[in-house]
């Protein structure tokens, strides 16, 4: 894997393709928060990008400027061998200066508010450190 600095985070150009393609098959969680939550920087005037490369992974949405990190935790999640993997891929993100909060599908289906309200308390933290 070859990851670049590239913007002050770890890019990794090689998952390019595959990021694109993630981005015509979201789920429905990932399409909702993007639409009402994410996109057109309805979040305190913050850009959001949708399945971004950064080293091996790619992130479902990620604010490059705070260094946030947004995962929508689908059906899979729940599988402990999952949750494992999740737990690594975060601490690795957390490790070169991301913060990493997730949802599951039924939070952002079911209590949009609720989600677009820690969304904003991140922002807020973030943005005071």
């Amino acid at each position: 894997m070859k990851a670049s600095n590239r913007n002050n985070y770890a890019y990794n150009r090689n998952l390019r393709r595959y990021a694109n393609s993630n981005r015509n098959k979201a789920t429905k969680a990932e399409a909702c928060l993007w639409k009402y939550a994410l996109r057109k920087r309805k979040m305190r005037g913050m850009v959001f990008k949708r399945q971004r490369p950064v080293l091996q992974y790619i992130a479902d949405f990620m604010c490059q400027e705070l260094k946030l990190i947004i995962e929508v935790d689908g059906v899979t999640y729940h599988s402990e061998e999952q949750q494992t993997k999740d737990l690594i891929r975060q601490r690795k993100l957390e490790d070169i200066g991301f913060t990493v909060i997730r949802f599951t599908d039924e939070d952002v289906l079911d209590n949009m508010e609720g989600v677009k309200w820690a969304i904003y308390k991140t922002i807020d933290r973030l943005n005071a450190e």
